[in-house]
């Protein structure tokens, strides 16, 4: 991380009670780590032995001041997952994910319970300094973070490998995303999946625009979207 321009703050385990029951067996605990980006806001990292469960960000509102260390506050994991749910699930991780391959609606089940974990694999305080140094305009590496998809269909894989293959500085549209997943005519699909990324930033739904325009950026705004594209080269 360059510059002081965020606080990494310490991985800490989720407070939460295990989850039994309901298909989730041998549950172990997910980390979080929360960082601060000045001007920007807040980011949280959820992962399970360096395997990025979600990413989200709590971007800072129009008028809004702040985003340096003192944003990070006292709140407590527990409260922060709570109170912000990333994108694209029901809930938030409750501490736990599934140390097995199961599936179970639209909540956080993962199978990383595996022995074939690369050496190079990013770890959350490293990603967060990355993150954090992004948003301060540096153009930082993120396609060698490992992201949990053992949730996604294939076709929302295919979408997340496509857009991770856009490159900083360049747009496409959702039709040219779709194609480029190997689903032309999908279109809508691939802005559904935009719209539900559980991965704000390392997968980049914000070089996604419209045919005609620059397109919708969910609840978090297109002004926001705008300054993404903005640091990246990009005005629209």
């Amino acid at each position: 991380m360059t510059g002081g321009r965020a606080e990494v703050v310490p991985e800490r385990q989720i407070a939460h009670p295990d989850v039994r029951g309901g298909g989730i067996t041998n549950p172990v605990r997910a980390r979080l780590t929360r960082y601060s980006a000045p001007a920007w806001g807040v980011g949280e990292l959820w992962t399970f032995r360096d395997v990025v469960l979600a990413h989200d960000f709590r971007f800072l509102a129009d008028g809004e001041t702040g985003g340096g260390a003192d944003a990070l506050g006292a709140q407590s994991p527990a409260d922060a997952l709570s109170a912000h749910p990333p994108k694209g699930v029901s809930r938030p991780p409750t501490s736990t994910v599934d140390a097995n391959s199961s599936r179970r609606g639209d909540d956080f089940v993962s199978s990383l319970h595996r022995q074939d974990r690369s050496p190079a694999r990013v770890t959350p305080n490293e990603l967060a300094a990355r993150l954090a140094d992004y948003l301060a305009g540096v153009d930082v590496p993120l396609a060698d973070v490992e992201l949990d998809l053992s949730w996604a269909t294939p076709f929302q894989r295919a979408v997340a490998d496509a857009l991770r293959d856009v490159p900083r500085g360049e747009v496409v549209t959702y039709g040219e995303l779709a194609a480029l997943a190997g689903y032309p005519g999908a279109a809508r699909a691939a802005g559904s999946f935009c719209a539900g990324n559980r991965f704000a930033l390392i997968v980049p739904c914000h070089r996604v625009v419209g045919a005609a325009g620059i397109g919708g950026y969910g609840a978090t705004g297109v002004g926001v979207k705008r300054r993404l594209l903005a640091l990246e080269g990009v005005v629209l």
